[in-house]
């Protein structure tokens, strides 16, 4: 059982690990940020301090702390501890776990906890096969997740845990995990630092608290001593410890639907600005252009409709240019497009027309066809009556003559209530025109 010895909470790193595995707090004292579940006297602390833990999910960003909280956790239990990675585990891997908490709790009396890194990787079947054994307290489990629980988890695994949500760490809690490294650190301890623009290595880590400790050790080691022999870390180093900016978006996660959320309301919000903000943060994330495309096609139909009918022609023709050229220059035309969206007058008459119809359709009996309007192909349906009194349109001024289209039991309802936005405000006009008797 190499793969599952106890990982001993109060290990002391190897030097060669890196800077964040090094100074990984050993207690609630040393815990930096989620002030709100282990402040004094709040819900897990107090499970903490009464060694009554309940198998539980830790849902946050990276970098948030969920690992040094799990192994936390394990230190201040009496409980035998094992950690898994959901990415390379499997249920032979799970099984073997079990089997040890089985011989714990049969012959020593001890409680085991199973620590599942990344567990929303864990597929159903994989995650059926810690049900059993968590309903009846075989194991005390601990999920630590990026992904919205209510999409990645299991339902029953979920209703059988607490889920506890930790927040992202703010830039005071990652100057004081930095000035914590500076100070504890055996390595660095030695040195003499001097760290300039820190708010500038906050923010190109995305407020990751692994990322700011590992980017700050590799633009020290970048950092030359000068002739006080101190290493002092600018703007440069840190740039090039990073390469480029870490921008948390998870293509397949819930990051990914939270911002294409905010594009498409800040779309129909008409804020360009915010619009072409998060249209640049999905780009920078990887997103694939096409989809973004996609999406401003439906936003064109959906929210601007008739208030703006060439949005639509636009948001087309944005996809086919996106799909011929690629990135990076599609970026330019996914935001001509945005903005232009962004801009124009809206409207969502249509899109609430058809889905009145449908519930109709849905809810009500078939509603015959008139019979003015029926096909008659045949002699015998020319002699029932299909087609009778049917008037032709373009026999009348304008090419119009009011008669009865719809159903007869519908024959008053109004689906398409044009706004007084943009261009629909003239189809408006023109309908309550024509229409007499159905005013819009």
């Amino acid at each position: 059982m190499d793969l599952f010895a106890p990982t001993p909470p109060q290990s002391t790193p190897s030097t060669h690990s890196p800077l964040a595995e090094r100074v990984r707090p050993q207690s609630l004292q040393d815990f930096v940020g989620q002030e709100h579940l282990l402040g004094e006297g709040k819900p897990l602390r107090v499970l903490i301090e009464s060694d009554q833990l309940p198998s539980m999910i830790l849902w946050g960003p990276p970098g948030s702390g969920k690992t040094t909280l799990a192994r936390i956790l394990a230190h201040h239990s009496k409980a035998e501890f094992f950690q898994l990675n959901a990415v390379s585990s499997g249920v032979k891997d799970v099984r073997e776990v079990l089997e040890r908490a089985e011989a714990n709790r049969k012959h020593f009396s001890r409680r085991t906890i199973l620590f599942i890194d990344e567990i929303h990787r864990f597929n159903k079947a994989q995650q059926d096969a810690l049900l059993h054994s968590v309903e009846d307290g075989l194991i005390t489990l601990i999920g630590a997740t990026t992904e919205n629980p209510s999409f990645e988890v299991i339902s029953p695994l979920l209703s059988r845990s607490r889920l506890y949500v930790l927040e992202a760490l703010t830039n005071e809690h990652l100057h004081r995990i930095i000035d914590h490294a500076l100070i504890t650190d055996p390595l660095l301890r030695t040195q003499t630092i001097v760290v300039n623009d820190r708010d500038y290595l906050i923010l190109l880590s995305g407020g990751d608290a692994r990322m700011v400790l590992n980017g700050l050790e590799t633009a020290i080691s970048l950092a030359t001593p000068d002739s006080e022999k101190r290493r002092v870390v600018g703007r440069k180093e840190i740039e090039e410890a990073f390469q480029r900016k870490y921008v948390k978006y998870d293509k397949g996660g819930e990051e990914h639907y939270n911002i294409i959320s905010a594009f498409i309301k800040s779309v129909r919000g008409s804020d360009p600005d915010a619009a072409v903000y998060w249209l640049a943060r999905m780009l920078e994330g990887g997103e694939d252009p096409k989809f973004i495309a996609r999406r401003m096609i439906v936003l064109a139909s959906e929210d601007i409709g008739n208030a703006d009918p060439y949005s639509l022609t636009l948001a087309t023709s944005c996809f086919t240019a996106v799909d011929y050229i690629g990135m990076p220059e599609a970026r330019i035309v996914l935001s001509q497009t945005a903005t232009y969206l962004a801009s124009c007058p809206k409207s969502n008459a249509s899109y609430v027309a058809v889905n009145e119809a449908m519930a109709d359709v849905k809810g009500k009996p078939d509603e015959p066809v008139p019979l003015h309007l029926r096909n008659a192909p045949t002699k015998m349906m020319e002699n029932l009556g299909y087609g009778r009194e049917y008037r032709y349109s373009h026999d009348f001024d304008q090419s119009f003559v009011e008669q009865q289209y719809l159903p007869d039991g519908l024959k008053a309802k109004l689906y398409y209530r044009p706004t007084e936005n943009g261009a629909e405000k003239k189809l408006k006009d023109r309908l309550n025109s024509l229409w007499k008797s159905r005013k819009r």
